[in-house]
C-alpha cells in the first residue's frame, strides 16, 4: 500500500529530526496497528519474503515493516511509535549482541517486550543454520554468485573459521548483497524449516 510505505518514510524522516504530523497523519489514513522494528534491510527482506510465501500482504494487514538503520535506534523509535508517542503496538527481530538497546529502549518507552524475538548471533546466522550448509552454496551457486564465493574461500583471512562462519561473512562483503540473500535464503527454506525467531514474528502479526 502506497499510504503505508509514505508512512514508513515520515516515521524514518521524524526519527531524524523532522516533524511529527506527517507521521500522525498517515498512521490514521492507513490503518497502521502494528509496527516491526528491525535492524536492517536484509532483515525486511527476509520478512518481507516469508509473508509472501504465506500469501501475506502486510501492509493491508496494518503491519508496517520498518527498518531502522541500526539497534541503537530502538529507544528513539520506540519513544515515537509506542505509548509515548502514536500508541501502536510494537514488535521486531533482534541480533543477540544488539538485544540491550532494544530492551532499554522499550523499557523506557513503556512498551511490551514479549513480541520481540532475538537471533542467536544475527537473522543470517540463523537462515544459514536452518539450511545448512550446502543448500546455502546452491543457493549462492543458483543466485550466480558461486564464482566470489570460491575467491571469497581462498582468502587467508577465511582459513580456520568453521563453513557457517565464511558463508556469514561472505553475505556481507558486497552492498546489497545481505539484502538480496534475506530473500533468497528465506525463499530456499523448507516449510518446517523457518527460524524460530522469524517464525515467531510472523505468527505473532
Amino acid at each position: 500500500m502506497a499510504d503505508m510505505g509514505a508512512f514508513r518514510e515520515a516515521v524514518v524522516a521524524w526519527a531524524a529530526g523532522g516533524p511529527g504530523d506527517p507521521a500522525r497523519e498517515l498512521a490514521a489514513r492507513s490503518s497502521v496497528r502494528t509496527v516491526v522494528l528491525l535492524e536492517g534491510l536484509s532483515d525486511v527482506a527476509a520478512v518481507d519474503a516469508l509473508a509472501a510465501r504465506r500469501g501475506r500482504d502486510l501492509a493491508a494487514e496494518g503491519v508496517c515493516v520498518l527498518p531502522m538503520g541500526g539497534a541503537m535506534s530502538a529507544g528513539r523509535f520506540a519513544h515515537l511509535l509506542g505509548p509515548p508517542g502514536l500508541g501502536l503496538r510494537l514488535t521486531g527481530l533482534c541480533d543477540e549482541n544488539e538485544h540491550r538497546y532494544y530492551a532499554r529502549g522499550l523499557e523506557r518507552a513503556g512498551a511490551a517486550q514479549d513480541g520481540f524475538f532475538v537471533c542467536a548471533a544475527d537473522l543470517e546466522d540463523e537462515l544459514i543454520r536452518a539450511l545448512g550448509v550446502r543448500r546455502v552454496e546452491e543457493i549462492i551457486r543458483a543466485e550466480g554468485d558461486l564464482r566470489a564465493l570460491r575467491t571469497f574461500l581462498r582468502q587467508p583471512a577465511q582459513q580456520g573459521r568453521t563453513p557457517q562462519q565464511q558463508l556469514r561473512r561472505f553475505l556481507g562483503t558486497k552492498k546489497g548483497r545481505k539484502i538480496h540473500y534475506g530473500r533468497a535464503l528465506v525463499e530456499g527454506l523448507a516449510p518446517d524449516r523457518v527460524p524460530a525467531p522469524l517464525q515467531g514474528l510472523l505468527a505473532g502479526l
